[in-house]
């Protein structure tokens, strides 16, 4: 059981530090177009305090892949990770308003699919 909690806070750590970062990038605008301009604006959004958390979510979720990959196969536990395009397709068509096109959904339906087969395979 702890090693599908181990892939959940994955999952969940990933997510959240996609959506908060596009949320927060959205401030910022484009990406300059000179070398020197890019450092400097990457550097700023590193700064940010919520681009900052997403980048620390990421580091967590990397901590919770190797506590799931101590208890499953990686063949087994990584097409759960697809579960975190579902996630993000769902969220950010509430929170941003993207677009839902049948071809993405026809896609996450095939990514579902992939996971339901995948997980009936042994660990």
């Amino acid at each position: 059981m702890m090693g599908y909690i181990y892939i959940l806070g994955t999952i969940l750590f990933t997510v959240y530090g996609q959506l908060a970062m596009k949320w927060r990038i959205s401030f910022y605008g484009s990406l300059p177009a000179s070398l020197g301009e890019k450092v400097l604006f990457l550097f700023k959004l590193i700064l940010d305090p919520i681009i900052f958390s997403s980048l620390v979510s990421a580091f967590i979720a990397s901590l919770f892949w190797m506590a799931a990959m101590t208890k499953f196969n990686i063949s087994y536990a990584y097409p759960f990770m697809s579960l975190s395009y579902v996630l993000v397709f769902v969220f950010s068509a509430f929170i941003f308003k993207e677009p839902i096109t049948l071809y993405k959904v026809v896609g996450l339906l095939f990514v579902v699919v992939g996971i339901l087969i995948s997980s009936r395979s042994i660990s």
